[in-house]
């Protein structure tokens, strides 16, 4: 294939962009840059049926939320426009009616009942080139009469379409296997398998990228190419996204969205980073990597012909190392909505938390119950100061508390060093483990099995009254 590299991404719009739709775009995206390339958008709404609104804004929204940004679109023109498919209904017209003089394809008029009747013993139904000879005349008579018709594909009945593909190797499908499908509807609209033909070449796309469902149905479309004369595109079929073994991952089954995913509180490009993973294996172990790093190591050798498990406790993992390294304010900033949803929002510095919160979490959601502690505080079960590790329990804490809690009165300056040494004297003095004394106090003063932030750090957020109000709360808690 000559020329520059051109992909595109063809959504149809109905609902939300679902995983396995993104990592399609996501290759698209990728292949075209790391070849200096251009990338394209294209909504293929001509399934007016299962159009649902709004779901044009959100494929716009989640390609510029991600960084997936295209060169050409219906938001962004370009030279190849209209890029929206019921805007071009016009061109699907004129190359349909030529298709059929080229031999490609025919008028049909079968209605409805003749269709059914065509079902099989499974109920599938298989048309029987019913109007293939139908002449010239009769055509433009039954056309002018006001009868409804659609174009079909005119398949041949022997023989076989083979194809190459970049991922799968040689492909080939018998032409007794492809129906006479139909490409432009009784309404002038086309259908997909007619509509993304037309488009790609009259929009130069020179490798076509999308999931192996396609594999089969390719023939059909090297049909209408090869009657219009035009060169064929390069094939690049992926793998497909498994929830598990037996099952797809599908927007049918409701399936989780790239929205969805942030709404749960993932880093944005650890979904992205992830992603790209399904189906694919850079050279190297890297496994986090930024958008330019993604598309430096992008390769079609690394595109695997199995399936994808998608397994969203590492894209969790994932996400968890996007958040250690942030700084404090990049974390502030990014998880602003979910510190707006904690009890704590506007009542103590967020860079503080968000130092103690980095190791301590994987997703954003996961902030409020992690720090809400520090505005809620009441009765909690004393089981919690039991730890086998710690070697500790409630009778221990018993000892301990009253201990800990003179000490922390008697400083002068309240920070992590001074409450820090503090404790580690009483340790000494005591002659018992680290963790007997630290364990205790930290239950004491947040009433939680896991926090952000350890004993010292709690403490100095709180503030010494805090502190000692809740030392004696929990004293008294456990000499009930």
């Amino acid at each position: 294939m000559q020329g520059k590299i051109r992909t595109r991404f063809a959504p149809s719009p109905t609902g939300y962009l679902h995983i396995g739709g993104l990592r399609t775009a996501l290759y698209g995206f990728l292949f075209a840059k790391k070849g200096g390339g251009d990338f394209v958008l294209r909504i293929e709404d001509t399934d007016t049926a299962r159009y649902v609104d709004g779901s044009v804004q959100i494929i716009y929204d989640t390609m510029r939320d991600s960084g997936i940004m295209y060169d050409e679109g219906p938001d962004v023109g370009g030279d190849y426009g209209p890029y929206v498919q019921s805007e071009r209904k016009s061109l699907y017209l004129e190359y349909a009616k030529k298709l059929v003089e080229l031999g490609g394809a025919y008028y049909c008029f079968c209605d409805q009942e003749r269709i059914e009747s065509l079902k099989d013993e499974t109920g599938n139904i298989r048309y029987d080139k019913h109007c293939l000879k139908l002449s010239k005349e009769e055509i433009a008579r039954r056309i002018a009469s006001g009868e409804k018709y659609v174009i079909r594909q005119n398949v041949p009945t022997e023989g076989t379409g083979s194809y190459h593909d970049l991922v799968y190797g040689d492909i080939s499908v018998d032409y007794k296997d492809i129906e006479d499908g139909i490409l432009l509807k009784s309404d002038g609209m086309p259908t997909y398998n007619f509509a993304n033909v037309i488009d790609d070449h009259l929009m130069g796309i020179t490798h076509v990228i999308r999931g192996t469902e396609y594999l089969s149905s390719t023939p059909k479309y090297n049909l209408m190419y090869d009657a219009f004369g035009w060169e064929r595109p390069t094939y690049i079929h992926l793998p497909p996204i498994m929830k598990d073994a037996q099952h797809k991952l599908s927007k049918r089954n409701g399936d989780a969205s790239y929205e969805d995913f942030v709404n749960k509180g993932y880093v944005k490009e650890a979904i992205v980073n992830y992603i790209a993973l399904l189906g694919w294996s850079p050279k190297g172990n890297q496994e986090k990597m930024s958008l330019n790093e993604l598309i430096e190591n992008f390769s079609l050798e690394g595109i695997g012909k199995s399936s994808a498990i998608f397994d969203e406790a590492k894209m969790k993992w994932l996400s968890g190392e996007y958040i250690k390294a942030m700084t404090d304010e990049e974390l502030v900033e990014k998880a602003d909505k979910f510190f707006k949803e904690s009890k704590v929002y506007g009542k103590y510095d967020l860079k503080k938390i968000a130092a103690l919160l980095k190791t301590r979490i994987e997703i954003y959601s996961e902030i409020p119950e992690k720090i809400n502690f520090l505005e809620e505080f009441g009765e909690y079960d004393i089981a919690l100061y039991t730890h086998k590790k710690m070697k500790t329990d409630a009778e221990i804490a018993k000892v301990v508390l009253p201990k800990a809690r003179e000490v922390i009165a008697n400083l002068k300056e309240f920070n992590y060093d001074s409450i820090h040494d503090a404790l580690m004297a009483l340790v000494a003095e005591m002659g018992v483990k680290n963790g007997q004394v630290f364990w205790c106090v930290r239950v004491a003063i947040s009433g939680k099995e896991s926090t952000a932030g350890g004993v010292m750090e709690i403490a100095e957020l709180l503030g010494k009254e805090e502190t000692l109000k809740r030392l004696d709360y929990s004293i008294q808690l456990l000499n009930k």
